[in-house]
Order: C-alpha cells, then sequence, then structure tokens
C-alpha cells in the first residue's frame, strides 16, 4: 500500500487561464524517495507547495497513510500534517548553534532525551563535534546536511525537498547527493524532491514524476524514464538522443541494449532512438556500407567526447550524437562513419 496517494490533482491560479498543475497523479509507497523533474514553470514548485498544504487544490486529492490531507472542500493545515520540509537555501536560524539548530522541533522531549537524540542525528550526518558551531561557521554541504537532520528530528512522515542542492558549486554537489541520499535510507525516510537536474534525479530517486505545463509526461523508475521515455520530450529531457532510420545502417540491427525501447518506430519506415553511448566512430569502409557523417562539433566532456555529426540518409539530413573514447582524435570537418558500440 502506497504512504502518499495523489489522485487528480489540479490547481489554477487567479488570473491564468492555463492549469499550473493538471490532473496530476502518482503513489509513493513508505521508504522511497520520488524526484519531481520539470523544466521551470513545469508546475514541480506549486505541486510541492500542495503537498506541504501552502496551497489549496481545485480539485483531486492527497492522502497520506490512509488519512485525507488535501482536497477542493478540506485542507489540513501545513503544521498538523506530519511533514517535514527542506527548503532550498537551508533557512537554518543563523543566531541558534547547530545542535539547536536540530533540536529546535524536539522541544516536547526531555533536555536529556532531546540531546540524545540531536548527538544522534549529527553523527548520522558525519558532523559530530560540530553542534556548538553557528551555520556561517559550516560549509555548503554542512548546512544542508543540518537542514536535513534538522527536517527529520521530529520524525515526519513524509519529507518535502525544494532543490536541495541547487545552491552547491559542482564539487560539492555529488558528494552532498550521496550524502543525502545515504540519510534517507538510514532513516527509512519517505521524501518527495523538486529538481530540474536530471542527474540528481536519477542519483536519488526510487521513482521520478516528469511535469510539462502541469501535465505528467512519464511517471516510473529512474531506469524505465532513461531506456524507455514515454515521449521524445522526456527522452531528450534525460540527454541527448538520435532518430536513426534502418534502412540508413545496412548490415545492421539494433539490440534492445542500443535502443530507447518504447520510441522504436514500425511501420514502412522502421527507426529507432539511440543514446550517445550506444555509437561509436570508425573510418569510412570502401564498400560504403556504414553511415557516414560529417563532425560538425566536438566538446570536452572529462571522460569522452561529445560529437555532433550531420548525417545524410535517404533524402533527409539529421543530426547524430555520439560519446566518442577512443584514442584516435576527431575533429570538425572530417567524415566518420558509425558503427554500434
Amino acid at each position: 500500500m502506497s504512504l502518499l496517494e495523489v489522485r487528480q490533482l489540479t490547481k489554477t491560479y487567479p488570473r491564468t487561464s492555463k492549469a499550473a498543475v493538471d490532473a496530476v497523479s502518482f503513489d509513493l509507497p513508505a521508504g522511497k524517495v520520488l524526484a519531481l523533474v520539470g523544466e521551470s514553470g513545469s508546475g514541480k514548485t506549486t505541486l510541492l507547495r500542495l503537498l506541504a498544504g501552502l496551497e489549496t487544490p481545485d480539485s483531486g486529492s492527497i492522502s497520506l497513510a490512509g488519512k485525507e490531507l488535501s482536497s477542493a472542500r478540506h485542507v489540513v493545515e501545513p503544521e498538523s500534517r506530519g511533514v517535514g520540509l527542506v527548503f532550498q537555501h537551508h533557512a537554518l536560524f543563523p543566531h541558534l548553534t547547530i545542535a539547536d539548530n536540530v533540536g529546535f522541533g524536539l522541544r516536547h522531549l526531555t533536555a536529556k532525551d532531546r540531546e540524545s537524540k540531536v548527538r544522534d542525528l549529527l553523527a548520522l550526518a558525519c558532523l559530530s563535534g560540530m553542534g556548538k558551531r553557528h551555520p556561517h561557521e559550516l560549509s555548503g554541504g554542512e548546512r544542508q546536511r543540518v537542514a536535513l537532520i534538522r527536517s527529520l528530528a521530529p520524525e515526519p512522515r513524509l519529507l518535502l525537498l525544494d532543490e536541495p542542492f541547487s545552491s552547491l558549486d559542482t564539487r560539492l554537489r555529488q558528494s552532498v547527493r550521496d550524502e543525502t541520499r545515504a540519510i534517507l535510507q538510514a532513516r527509512h525516510a519517505t521524501a518527495v524532491f523538486v529538481t530540474h537536474d536530471t542527474a540528481d534525479a536519477l542519483a536519488i530517486a526510487d521513482h521520478i514524476v516528469v511535469l510539462r505545463h502541469g501535465i505528467v509526461q512519464q511517471s516510473a523508475t529512474a531506469h524505465e524514464i532513461y531506456r524507455s521515455p514515454a515521449n521524445a520530450y522526456v527522452a531528450a529531457f534525460f540527454g541527448p538522443c538520435s532518430r536513426i532510420s534502418l534502412p540508413c545502417l545496412p548490415g545492421c540491427t539494433a539490440s534492445p541494449g542500443q535502443m530507447i525501447q518504447s520510441l522504436t518506430d514500425q511501420g514502412e519506415n522502421p527507426a529507432f532512438w539511440t543514446r550517445p553511448e550506444h555509437l561509436q566512430l570508425v573510418p569510412p569502409d570502401s564498400n560504403g556500407d556504414l553511415l557516414t557523417g560529417e563532425v560538425r562539433q566536438v566538446a570536452f566532456a572529462g571522460a569522452h567526447l561529445e560529437v555532433v555529426l550531420d548525417c545524410a540518409c535517404g533524402g533527409t539530413t539529421f543530426d547524430l550524437v555520439l560519446h566518442h573514447r577512443d584514442q584516435f582524435a576527431v575533429n570538425p570537418g572530417e567524415t566518420w562513419a558509425i558503427r554500434w558500440r
């Protein structure tokens, strides 16, 4: 049974004609993490505010552990929902120590029990010995962990995270992301987090809901989203992809590992969609049996070069993106053939 159930949730703001959230439905089991992913204006922040009780839906419902929290008729106040919220910019109390920040929601406990729980949470977040410091004495990643365990301290049934890694630089982002995932798993927390970064969603979430213009494009596991996107928008949002007509690759058959499966086209002109990591460059063969393209762009991406080729086949032209990991150099203007990796 799902802990969180969202059914046909719709919200339209005054003086707008289009719904910010349009008939959104999804389930979230206990102990799992769900990512709400989309571009700016996709409705993910509105959906988070609806989950928190900061907005009233026009229609639809939100239920948590079998109890209805929101509908067009009734909304449970945010403080009565058993929901924790981690803000985008941490929102720590600057005048309180780290220990007092973490223990802020534990004032119902005795001083001894509160101190013990705060100590355990600081240890969980690898912040032991820092309880007497103030927020300005911590790094951005440390402040993020304090904000997380402060929200977890009262043991909410559901934790909401609003763009939790957006304020971190690239160097910190991955490590804090991994630490956040480990803390959530250690506490068996049920969480929903909003992000526009697909790498964050793929790394942390058990389930992903992709939004566009307030409408769910796909609701699935991270693996299904990447390997079997519901449409071209979802496929492109989670990384480069290319559409190739099968006649353009004589004698070659795409294996399931080389296709974006749900976008494979059938019919008179069969084609498939593929990710850049599935293709490689080889010298053009003398028989002309391989699809060729002229290199238009080469970008260094660390572990590989991202190469864009201009290809022509069957009277049509198209772009092809691939990851080049071999030792030989590739330069704009050169012509190369394409083969399955």
